[in-house]
C-alpha cells in the first residue's frame, strides 16, 4: 500500500494495493515491473534512453499526454524521499495548507519548524512561492513549488514565500529542513471529549488511533479530526476504521477493472459517540475513512465538503530506475458512492465553530 497525498511531503496522489509490495524490514514501498499503462510510459522512457535524452522527462511527457491528473514520474532519488514519508519524515518548511476560493491558506504550522521560526501562523494566506503566484493553482502544484521538485529542493535549500495576514503583506525566505511529523495527536476537552487529530496516514498512525480510542476515559465521546488530512497509507486508514467498527466493509475499489474490497478488523469500539470533522483539505485515504464511518452510521460527519480524490494510483519501475505512479481505478464507499471529483458532503455543515458543534452533538449522542 502506497500513500495518498501527504501535503507537507509534497505529494497528492492516492494509492491503493496494486503491483507493489512492501519490504517488511524497512516498510518501504517497492515499485513493480511495468504492466498495462505503465508499459506505455516505460516504452517512452526506454526510447529516450536509446536516443541519449532524459528518460524521466520523456516519461513525464507521456503521462501528461495521457491526461492522468494524478499521474507522476519520480527519479530514483525523488521516489526514495517520497517513500520515506511513509515513516512520517519529510523535507519541507513545516506548514500545512489548503485551497479556499482560489487562494492558498495556511491551516497549520508545525512547532519547531522553519515556518514556525519565521512567525507564519494558521490563517495566513500564501501568495507566492519563489516569485510564482499561487492563486488559482491546485494545492498539488503549490506543494511541488514548496518542495522545489523542479529545482532539487533538498534539505538546506531555500524557498521565498510571499505571505498576507489581514492588510499586511510580506515575504520570508525559509531554509528547507528534514522534519518528522507527529501525525496523530490526542487532546482531552471539558465535557468528557477526546479529540484525536490525524494529520496524515503515515506508518503506524492507524495503531495510534486505535490506542487513543482504547485509552480514552470511560464514557468519553470521540472527535476524529480529519480536517486538512491530505491522505496517506490506505492500510493505515483501514486500521483507523477498525478502531470504530466491528469488522465489515470499509471501501471497494478497482484496479484495471478488477474489483477488490477493504475490510475492517473485528473488535472495534462501536459504543462510544463519534463525530468526524472534515473540510476541503480532507483528501483521499481520509475521505475513504470518512465515507466508511458515514455510510455505516458510525459517525456524524461535521464540517464542509471534502476535496474529492478517490482515484487509485499504482507505482511501476521504469528502465532507468525511475518510477511512474499512474491512475488505474477508483474507490467507492460501502454504499457504492464515488468520491473522485465529488467529495463527501457532511451531515452537518459547519465552519470555524465545527469543534464546538461536535461537542454539542456528542453530548446529545451520549444522552
Amino acid at each position: 500500500m502506497v500513500f495518498a497525498g501527504v501535503l507537507v511531503a509534497g505529494a497528492a496522489t492516492g494509492n491503493l494495493p496494486g503491483p507493489a509490495d512492501r519490504t517488511p524490514a524497512a516498510g518501504r514501498t517497492q515499485a513493480a515491473a511495468p504492466v498495462g499503462r505503465h508499459a506505455e510510459v516505460a516504452e517512452a522512457a526506454e526510447e529516450a534512453m536509446a536516443a541519449g535524452t532524459s528518460p524521466v522527462e520523456a516519461a513525464r511527457r507521456a503521462v501528461s499526454r495521457s491526461g492522468d491528473r494524478w499521474g507522476a514520474v519520480y527519479s530514483p532519488e525523488e521516489y526514495e524521499e517520497f517513500a520515506e514519508t511513509l515513516d512520517g519524515g519529510y523535507t519541507g518548511v513545516g506548514l500545512w495548507a489548503r485551497e479556499r476560493s482560489g487562494r492558498i491558506e495556511v491551516t497549520r504550522v508545525g512547532g519547531g519548524t522553519p515556518a514556525a521560526d519565521a512567525g507564519i501562523r494558521a490563517g495566513d494566506r500564501l501568495r507566492s512561492v519563489d516569485g510564482a503566484t499561487v492563486d488559482g493553482r491546485p494545492v498539488t502544484e503549490v506543494v511541488s513549488l514548496l518542495r522545489g521538485d523542479d529545482t532539487g529542493g533538498s534539505a538546506g535549500t531555500t524557498v521565498r514565500l510571499g505571505l498576507e495576514r489581514g492588510t499586511r503583506t510580506w515575504s520570508e525566505t525559509l531554509r528547507r529542513a528534514r522534519l518528522s511529523r507527529d501525525t496523530v495527536t490526542v487532546d482531552e476537552l471539558p465535557g468528557e471529549i477526546t479529540v484525536v487529530k490525524v494529520a496524515a496516514f503515515t506508518k503506524g498512525s492507524g495503531d495510534e488511533v486505535r490506542d487513543a480510542v482504547r485509552e480514552a476515559p470511560d464514557g468519553a465521546g470521540i472527535v476524529l479530526d480529519l480536517r486538512g488530512n491530505s491522505g496517506g497509507l490506505v492500510a493505515e486508514a483501514v486500521t483507523a476504521a477498525s478502531a470504530f467498527l466491528d469488522g465489515g466493509l470499509v471501501a471497494t475499489y478497482d484496479v484495471e477493472g478488477e474489483q477488490r474490497a477493504l475490510h475492517a478488523e473485528p473488535g472495534g469500539d462501536t459504543a462510544r459517540p463519534l463525530v468526524a470533522l472534515v473540510d476541503g483539505g480532507t483528501m483521499s485515504a481520509a475521505e475513504l475513512l470518512t465515507g466508511a464511518l458515514q455510510d455505516r452510521g458510525r459517525a456524524v460527519v461535521v464540517g464542509s465538503r471534502t476535496f474529492g480524490k478517490g482515484s487509485v494510483q499504482v507505482p511501476g519501475r521504469l528502465p532507468d530506475g525511475s518510477v511512474a505512479e499512474l491512475t488505474v481505478g477508483h474507490y467507492r464507499t460501502p454504499s457504492g458512492r464515488g468520491v473522485d471529483g465529488r467529495g463527501i458532503t457532511p451531515d452537518l455543515e459547519a465552519g470555524e465553530r465545527a469543534l464546538r458543534q461536535a461537542g454539542t452533538i456528542l453530548a446529545g449522542l451520549g444522552r
